[in-house]
């Protein structure tokens, strides 16, 4: 067992991009692995759905280019994980497309493996029928099979069992679909001997890039460092610094509870760690711990179509129109609503959204001081397409020439800074499934495929 392992996170995000001096000063201290999460359900439901990625292809290549590689180049792993966003099958085989487009342009030679993490429809409602399915929060509704019927792709969030697996192997380059974000830094300090608290923990701070740091982004690599009874963490660019502040805020990023932090078959508990400020930009964690779960849960994420979306942005500065925005807008919906009266009003739903005025916070916002100016976003959902711009268009042209009383210019209500004006955004999804699954163990869920690429030509 190393003495030290060393893990450079090169970004938040795989293709938000990151600084190259950052990222060769991280090389040039000699890292045992590159390690990116590659995912995250911030974007909504609309990239599981739809099956696409979180960030363009261009920019996920010009990544993945330098990623490839640094790790190939000091002869060290490269993991991924969620890869293309989401993690679910089509966003895996897009990210096999694109490494194995760099291997070939480049004629590298690399041992592959892939961990799949796509959970079949039968599994869940088998899940169903057992009640080992719970709904992760009180707002998420109960599982029904009906759900899992309009459910168009399931994954899961895996943990370091199946990670463990594919390491096993020495993988050149490990893909790994839906991940649980900690999980392929933990399997890597885990899979040579280092304590698996401080590998969860480093990988809590490491898998947001460094955004840990001051000033603080995910644009940006930071290295982590794990020890026998610690692990410390610095910023590979000079112009940033982790602080204790900064570091322990992080640590409890996007938690519901102040120390304890919840996993695939792990409690994670950081109520007695110690953070240190070892120099003026690093920082040393220690003494957390971890406990296993009495029964293994992994997170189900799905989602399914629930409508089609038109809308339109325009522009007001009339101070009378301003001054009773939103009864005119409660009019004017009131008016589509007529003339589409053999349409029922639950297969469409029409929304205003005044931004400079409450467009943010909605009615929870305090001040409703009347601006000059609104930026107006008119959203119509409908069961189908067509008739989303239908009303849309009505909505547009009713909204563009309401009489309003008062009103001392014919010529229009609104200012368009786009032609055409109305926009098909396309399918609306929601996530149908945010739910645990109760499954034996970790491993079984999560199939592993593995192939080679000698001099950029498949084996």
């Amino acid at each position: 067992m190393k003495d030290k392992l060393k893990i450079l996170s090169p970004c938040g995000i795989l293709g938000y991009g990151f600084p190259l001096e950052s990222f060769q000063n991280g090389l040039k201290d000699l890292p045992d692995a590159i390690i990116v999460d590659a995912g995250s359900t911030d974007a909504g439901p609309h990239k599981l759905g739809e099956g696409v990625a979180i960030v363009s292809r261009t920019a996920y290549k010009k990544d993945l280019v330098r990623l490839i590689e640094g790790a190939l180049s000091l002869e060290i792993p490269l993991i991924i994980g969620s890869a293309g966003g989401s993690g679910a099958k089509t966003h895996t085989e897009w990210t096999i497309e694109v490494i194995n487009e760099i291997l070939a342009e480049n004629e590298y030679s690399a041992k592959v493996s892939v961990i799949w993490a796509d959970i079949p429809n039968e599994a869940v409602s088998r899940a169903i029928r057992n009640k080992d399915v719970t709904p992760l929060g009180t707002n998420v509704p109960p599982l029904t099979h009906e759900v899992v019927e309009e459910t168009l792709s399931i994954v899961a969030q895996m943990g370091v069992e199946p990670i463990l697996e594919a390491l096993e192997g020495n993988p050149d380059i490990l893909i790994c679909g839906r991940a649980y974000d900690p999980a392929p830094f933990a399997a890597f300090g885990i899979a040579h001997g280092f304590d698996e608290a401080l590998s969860y923990h480093l990988g809590k701070i490491l898998e947001c890039g460094a955004l840990c740091a001051v000033p603080g982004t995910t644009k940006d690599c930071i290295m982590g460092v794990l020890e026998k009874d610690s692990f410390h963490v610095y910023p590979t660019n000079k112009e940033r610094r982790c602080t204790i502040t900064s570091v322990s805020a992080h640590t409890f990023y996007e938690k519901d509870h102040p120390y304890l932090l919840q996993g695939p078959g792990i409690l994670l508990n950081l109520e007695d760690c110690d953070f240190l400020q070892t120099d003026e930009r690093t920082v040393k964690i220690q003494k957390s711990r971890l406990e296993k779960t009495e029964s293994y849960f992994i997170k189900l994420e799905g989602a399914r179509r629930v409508a089609y979306r038109t809308f339109v942005v325009a522009g007001i500065r009339d101070p009378l129109l301003l001054e009773n925005l939103e009864q005119i807008e409660d009019e004017v919906r009131d008016s589509v609503k007529e003339y589409y009266s053999e349409i029922p009003e639950r297969d469409y739903r029409i929304a205003f959204i005044n931004y400079g005025l409450d467009g943010v916070m909605g009615n929870l916002e305090p001040d409703r001081t009347v601006p000059k100016e609104v930026g107006l976003l008119m959203e119509v959902t409908a069961k189908t397409q067509e008739l989303a711009s239908a009303i849309c268009s009505s909505l547009r042209s009713s909204f563009m020439h309401y009489g309003y009383t008062g009103r001392k210019s014919t010529s229009g209500n609104l200012a368009f800074p786009f032609s055409p004006s109305d926009i098909d955004f396309g399918p609306v999804y929601e996530f149908s499934m945010y739910h645990l699954m109760k499954v034996e163990n970790g491993q079984s869920m999560f199939p592993i495929m593995n192939y080679e690429v000698n001099n950029g030509k498949i084996n």
